[in-house]
């Protein structure tokens, strides 16, 4: 988690607190260390941010402070809403929840009679064909490709048949009927889409491997577009 967003979560949880929380509940509720906490506390307060309380004490916030207002156009709304809702229909539980935490945020900081748009929106979106991953967790894909981390993975082809592949993640592709992991194959010593639910088991490695400089996904952009252009995207 960045720390601004840290920094926000904490100013959430003890804004709608019912007494004082001390540094240990919002460490394990961050996931972080007691010090991690008192360092933000007292960034907090130093940014003028009227937190009250002490270490083993617990800490409050004093009732009536709110974060300016964010402004958004009806359009604006609508894309949020709509947007939120076709998140949740990937079969990627970590977007699902981190869409719901958005909405959540951006429902308490907007004006009482903005709100409306986001919560009860009249915009429905189908639930998607997409099989469930059973063999992957998308996360730690999403993390491999932010971090340029390998993983192992054994594959199952249409006909069932198993290899076992290093691959280099490079983007994710989710479509209504299907989710690929595009990546550079060791195996196949070129660019391959995986569909996640042929993905039998998967491991995160330690090993690295290098975008030389954007090339890497320049070339997976380019074969994308070929594919697309011969009338197939996965």
């Amino acid at each position: 988690m960045r720390r601004a967003d840290r920094l926000f979560d904490i100013i959430q949880t003890l804004r709608v607190a019912t007494k004082p929380m001390t540094a240990a509940t919002l460490a394990e509720h961050l996931e972080v260390t007691v010090r991690t906490v008192y360092r933000d506390i007292a960034t907090l307060q130093a940014r003028r941010v009227p937190i009250e309380g002490a270490a083993g004490i617990g800490y409050v916030l004093r009732r009536g402070f709110d974060l300016p207002p964010l402004m958004f156009t009806a359009d604006e709304i609508d894309a949020i809403a709509v947007g939120a809702r076709l998140v949740r229909r990937l079969r990627d539980p970590g977007l699902q929840d981190a869409a719901d935490s958005v909405l959540a945020k951006i429902t308490t900081i907007l004006p009482d009679g903005l709100r409306p748009g986001v919560i009860s929106a009249p915009f429905y979106v189908s639930d998607g064909q997409a099989a469930t991953p059973m063999g992957i967790d998308l996360s730690d894909v999403r993390y491999a490709i932010r971090e340029t981390r390998k993983m192992r993975i054994t594959y199952a082809d249409v006909s069932g048949q198993r290899s076992n592949r290093t691959i280099w993640p490079i983007a994710m592709a989710y479509y209504v009927d299907a989710t690929l992991i595009g990546a550079w194959c060791e195996l196949r010593l070129d660019y391959r889409h995986f569909r996640v639910e042929r993905i039998v088991t998967s491991t995160l490695m330690d090993e690295t491997f290098s975008t030389d400089g954007g090339k890497l996904v320049e070339g997976w952009l380019a074969q994308r577009e070929t594919e697309e252009v011969g009338g197939s995207t996965h």
